[in-house]
C-alpha cells in the first residue's frame, strides 16, 4: 500500500467555496498553505512521495488467472479480486477501460474468464449479460494478441489463433530493420518472456467446466487480426505470411536455432531481473517473466521465482473485501512533481523535506548500462527511472522532471548534486532523436511499419518523439539556462512547430490529452522567453475556447478515439491545473480564463488541502490502457495556484543550481568516464 493511501485525514463533504468579500490573494494563499501542509505530511521518512497508480479491471482479471497458474486459485485473494471486478461491471454487461467509457472487448472477456475461475457459474445473470455483450462487441475473435496468448497458455484456445512469438526473434541482428531494439522498451519486456512461453507451450489447464468456446461469436472462426489486407502488397500481408511460415516451422521436429535462441532469451531476461524489482517494473512484463520461469520448469519454491512473485505482490492494494492491483509504481515521478510543486509554492530551498527528497533522488540516479545504449552507444548513463529500481530503463520524462526539481534545491553539500545534474543533462541531450524531438525510453524508435506485426495490437509498439516529452526536456534545458538559440533547443522547437495541430493544440501522449500536451508545450516555450510567438497565441486561444462553463478544464479519454472530443469533458483538478499553467505562460494572471479556472480550483478544494478526482487523466497506451495517478489531483493544482500567485505578484523564480550548455561538451567527449 502506498504512503499516500495510508495518509488518512478527516475531511468534510464540501469543498471550500470562494467566500464573498474575501480577496483572491487571501484565498489563493490559504489554498496553497493547506495543500503544502498536506503534501509535506504525505512525504515518507525516506524522503520520497508515492501515490497509488490505478488502472482498469484487466489487471485484477489477469491476476486471478495468474493465481490459477501458481496453484493458488483457492486463496482468499481470488475472492477479493473477484469482488472488485464484479463491482465494476457496467449495466450493459461489459467492463470498460476508463471511467464513463464504453464496454471494451478485452476487459470484458478477461473479466468473464476471471469470474469463472473464481467460481461464478456461466448461467448466473451477470455472466450471461457479459457473454451477450462479448458477442455484441464481436466475440473472442476480435480480442487482442495478449488476451488470446494467455488463454492459449491454459489450453482454452488453440495456439494457432495466437500470433507467432518465437525465441528466434532474439537472434535477429540489430542492423536488420526488424529486431527487438526497434520495438519499444515496454514491448521488449512483455514479448521476450512470451518467446520463452511460446517455445514451451505450457498447458496450465483451466479447472473442469471452465471454457471460453461460448465467447466466440462465430464458433471456430479465426481472429479478425489474421484477415488479409485487401491490398495484395502491404506490410500487414507480409507479416501475416511470416507468421504462417513460423507456424509451419513450429510443427517441425527439428528447430536448429531454438536452443540457442531460448537460452539467449532467458539470459536477456535474467540480466534485467537482477537489476530491477521485477522485469521492467511493469505489471505485464513482471507477470510474463514469472510465467516464463515456470514454463521452463521452475516452481514457486525456486528463489528467483519466489523473489519475482514477492515483487508483484507489492502491487496489490487490499481494501475491505476487495483487492485491486497497480500496473506500476511511480515514486520517482511522484517525488519530482511534488518537489517542483512545493518549490513553486515557496518552500525554502534549504527546507529539510526538499533536502531529503533531493538526496533520495540522487541515490536513485542510474549509473549502469541499459537497453537505451543499443542505439545510443556513446553516451554515459545518468538518467532516472519511474520506479524504485529499474536500472535498465531510465526514461527521458522522469529525468527532465527530476533535474528541474533538483535545480531548485540548495543543498549545503552541493558537489554531489552538481555532478548528478551534469550527468543527467548529458544523458538527456544524448537521447534527442534526429527529428528534433524526444521519445520516452529509447533513441530513434520510430519505424512505423512495425505496427503491422500481428502482436503489435497493443498500440504501443514504438517509442517515437512526442510533444509532451519534448516539451519537458526543453523546459528543463530552459530552466538550466540554455537559450532558445542552442542547436538542441532549436531542433526541439522545430519538432514542436511541426507537431502542432491546426487548431493550435498539441497531442498528449502520456496525459489526457490535448489540454495536457498544450499546457506542457506552452510552459516550455515560456521558459525560453518565446510565449509571444504566434504558435503560442494560437494555442492559448484554443485553451480559452475549450474552457468549461464552470471555469474548469476537463477532457475525456474519448479524445484519443475521436478528435471532436478534444478538450471536452467534466472538469477535473489536474486538467484544470494544466489549463491554468498553459494560459499563464502566454496570457498572464489577469486573463479572465485564468481567473475563472483559479476560482474553480479554490471552490473545489477540500478543507485538508486536497482535491477529489474520479477521472483517469494519465495515459499508458492510447486507445488501449489508461491510468489514474492519485497524486496528480494535488500536486498539479498546487503548482498551478502557486504559479498563478507568483506571476500575479511579479515574483521571479530563483534556481539554486544551473548547468549552462557550455559545461556539457567535455562530458560528451568522455561520456563513459564521468562519475562526478
Amino acid at each position: 500500500m502506498t504512503p499516500e493511501l495510508k495518509l488518512r485525514v478527516e475531511r468534510s463533504q464540501h469543498g471550500t467555496a470562494v467566500a464573498p468579500g474575501r480577496s483572491v490573494e487571501s484565498l489563493v494563499g490559504q489554498a496553497i498553505t493547506r495543500c503544502t501542509n498536506w503534501m509535506l505530511a504525505a512525504q515518507t521518512r525516506d524522503g520520497y512521495w508515492w501515490g497509488e497508480l490505478e488502472a482498469d479491471t484487466t489487471l485484477e482479471s489477469d491476476y486471478i488467472l495468474y493465481l490459477h497458474v501458481l496453484g493458488e486459485l483457492e486463496s482468499e485473494k481470488t475472492a477479493k479480486l473477484a469482488n472488485y471486478i464484479r463491482a465494476r461491471q457496467l449495466a450493459d454487461g461489459g467492463w470498460n477501460i476508463f471511467p464513463d467509457g464504453p464496454s471494451e472487448i478485452n476487459s470484458t472477456v478477461k473479466a468473464y474468464v476471471a469470474l469463472r475461475l473464481a467460481g461464478d457459474s456461466a448461467s448466473e445473470p451477470h455472466l450471461m449479460r457479459a457473454k451477450e455483450k462479448i458477442h455484441e462487441l464481436g466475440g473472442l475473435e476480435v480480442t487482442n494478441s495478449y488476451t488470446r496468448f494467455y488463454l492459449a497458455m491454459t489450453g482454452a484456445v488453440d495456439w494457432s489463433i495466437v500470433p507467432s512469438i518465437p525465441p528466434e526473434l532474439m537472434l535477429l541482428p540489430t542492423w536488420l530493420a526488424v529486431n527487438l531494439y526497434e520495438m519499444s522498451s515496454w514491448t521488449r519486456g512483455i514479448v521476450i518472456p512470451l518467446t520463452i512461453i511460446y517455445a514451451q507451450k505450457p498447458n496450465w489447464k483451466l479447472p473442469d467446466g471452465v471454457t471460453v468456446e461460448e465467447l466466440f461469436k462465430v464458433p471456430g472462426s479465426k481472429p479478425v487480426s489474421f484477415k488479409w489486407d485487401k491490398r495484395v502488397v502491404s506490410w500487414k500481408n507480409l507479416f501475416l505470411l511470416l507468421d504462417r511460415a513460423i507456424k509451419i516451422h513450429e510443427r517441425m521436429p527439428w528447430k536448429p536455432f531454438r536452443k540457442a535462441a531460448a537460452a539467449r532469451a532467458r539470459k536477456w531476461m535474467i540480466e534485467r531481473l537482477e537489476r530491477s524489482e521485477g522485469l521492467g517494473t511493469i505489471y505485464p512484463a513482471m507477470m510474463n517473466s514469472i510465467y516464463a520461469l515456470l514454463a521452463e520448469g521452475g516452481d514457486t519454491t525456486d528463489p528467483l521465482v519466489s523473489r519475482e512473485i514477492r515483487f508483484l505482490e507489492r502491487y496489490e492494494i487490499e481494501e475491505g473485501d476487495t483487492i485491486r492491483v497497480q500496473p506500476c509504481i511511480s515514486p520517482v515521478w511522484d517525488t519530482a512533481i511534488a518537489m517542483v510543486s512545493l518549490e513553486e509554492a515557496g518552500l525554502d530551498a534549504t527546507h529539510p523535506s526538499l533536502i531529503a527528497a533531493e538526496r533520495w533522488l540522487l541515490d536513485n540516479q542510474i549509473l549502469g548500462p541499459g537497453d537505451w545504449q543499443v542505439k545510443n552507444p556513446n553516451s554515459a548513463p545518468g538518467g532516472w527511472a519511474f520506479e524504485f529500481q529499474n536500472d535498465y530503463y531510465p526514461d527521458v520524462d522522469d529525468t527532465a522532471f527530476v533535474l528541474m526539481a533538483l535545480g531548485r534545491v540548495a543543498d549545503p553539500e552541493a558537489t554531489r548534486l552538481r555532478s548528478a545534474i551534469r550527468r543527467g543533462l548529458a544523458w538527456l541531450v544524448s537521447m534527442q532523436n534526429s527529428d528534433g524531438g524526444w521519445g520516452a525510453f529509447d533513441h530513434e524508435n520510430n519505424l512505423q511499419f512495425l505496427n503491422h506485426i500481428p502482436f503489435a495490437d497493443h498500440n504501443a509498439m514504438l517509442d517515437p518523439s512526442t510533444a509532451d516529452v519534448t516539451a519537458r526536456v526543453i523546459e528543463c534545458l530552459g530552466q538550466m539556462g540554455w537559450g532558445a538559440s542552442h542547436s538542441a533547443v532549436q531542433r526541439g522547437q522545430e519538432f514542436l512547430r511541426q507537431d502542432q495541430t491546426e487548431d493550435g493544440s498539441w497531442f498528449g501522449r502520456w496525459g489526457v490529452n490535448y489540454v495536457y500536451g498544450t499546457s506542457g508545450v506552452l510552459r516550455a516555450l515560456e521558459t525560453l522567453g518565446l510565449s509571444k510567438q504566434p504558435d503560442c497565441q494560437r494555442a492559448a486561444k484554443w485553451l480559452r475556447a475549450v474552457q468549461n462553463p464552470d471555469g474548469g478544464y476537463g477532457e475525456s479519454i474519448l479524445s484519443y478515439y475521436d478528435t471532436s472530443h478534444k478538450g471536452k469533458g467534466k472538469s477535473t483538478p489536474s486538467q484544470t491545473a494544466w489549463g491554468i499553467i498553459g494560459l499563464l505562460a502566454v496570457a498572464g494572471a489577469d486573463d479572465p480564463a485564468v481567473e475563472r479556472a483559479v476560482a474553480w480550483l479554490l471552490e473545489h478544494q477540500n478543507p485538508d488541502g486536497t482535491w477529489d478526482e474520479d477521472q483517469f487523466t494519465g495515459t499508458g497506451f492510447p486507445c488501449v490502457f489508461y491510468l489514474k495517478y492519485h497524486l496528480y489531483r494535488n500536486s498539479f493544482p498546487l503548482y498551478a495556484l502557486a504559479r498563478y500567485d507568483n506571476v500575479r505578484k511579479g515574483r521571479r523564480k530563483s534556481f539554486s543550481l544551473q548547468i549552462p550548455a557550455e559545461e556539457l561538451p567535455h562530458l560528451n567527449d568522455g561520456r563513459t568516464n564521468d562519475r562526478g
